[in-house]
């Protein structure tokens, strides 16, 4: 007699979990941390100034070294996400949502409308997206504020066109049609038949947008026309050190590294969340 083995990785309805899913929870986890209590991990005070410990170099007592005005720069990374990594959170998730409401209604109502929808999408998309979105900073003048409208105002019509494409495609499946059959309305069908089958690539393309996201609001701070001192924002930091670039490498080295890295790693996990797509 021959027992075959689960080969699903599932133990009394408890399924183990694949290595994106434990990689993307990971990340929540610490971005999490990062934003709601940064102080378990930076053990200064951001705007604490201390001269007298300008550009001390990396080790035991300042992990990444200390800025021009003494401040702690690891302290200043870890408070900082909050205003580099919240801030892309806020960006990506409003377009999202913005873009996904706005590609299912020009689907869903067609004819000229739609057609109408989707060339201001397409106004949208025309311009270079950096160009676009300093013009909209500087207009809205500098800040933080600025940069945050800047890039959802920049953002929102790539989420509408990809969410219309699979709205269209989704209008012709068999469910839809057996819902309009049973009578549901327009609202309905869109909001539990058609919409939430779009949320994976949506998902997909929200990981991908942080890292990118990211990089754009660091952009803008550099140039001036995000977060202005003295707010611990890692795309500040990095055009604050610049100057001091030979003396005290590590001021804007190291927080471009944590650029890097962390713009890497949602890239990286949306990348492969996508190559992953249709196995859950």
């Amino acid at each position: 007699m021959t027992t075959t083995e689960p080969t699903s990785g599932a133990v009394g309805g408890w399924r183990r979990p694949t290595p994106t899913e434990l990689w993307a929870g990971a990340t929540v986890l610490v971005i999490a941390v990062l934003l709601i209590a940064p102080g378990w991990i930076a053990p200064l005070d951001p705007y604490r100034l201390d001269v007298s410990q300008r550009f001390r170099p990396p080790g035991a007592g300042h992990l990444f070294g200390t800025d021009d005005a003494g401040r702690d720069i690891f302290s200043r990374v870890v408070y900082g996400a909050r205003n580099s990594i919240g801030a892309a959170l806020i960006v990506v998730t409003v377009a999202a949502v913005f873009g996904v409401v706005y590609g299912a209604a020009a689907a869903w109502s067609g004819g000229i409308l739609d057609r109408i929808l989707m060339r201001v999408v397409d106004l949208f998309l025309a311009f270079p997206y950096l160009v676009f979105a300093m013009a909209v900073a500087a207009s809205l003048g500098r800040g933080l504020t600025a940069a945050l409208v800047a890039l959802t105002v920049l953002w929102w019509p790539s989420y509408a066109r990809m969410v219309r494409g699979q709205v269209i495609s989704l209008l012709r499946d068999r469910h839809v049609r057996a819902a309009r059959t049973l009578g549901a309305s327009g609202p309905q069908i869109l909001r539990w038949h058609v919409v939430p089958h779009t949320y994976d690539a949506v998902l997909v393309r929200y990981t991908l947008d942080l890292g990118q996201a990211l990089v754009a609001l660091t952009g803008l701070s550099f140039l001036g026309l995000g977060a202005q001192p003295p707010t611990p924002e890692w795309g500040l930091m990095i055009a604050d050190a610049k100057q001091y670039a030979l003396t005290a490498w590590w001021a804007a080295v190291l927080p471009g590294a944590v650029v890097f890295l962390t713009a890497l790693n949602f890239m990286s996990l949306g990348d492969r969340m996508r190559r992953a797509g249709g196995t859950r």
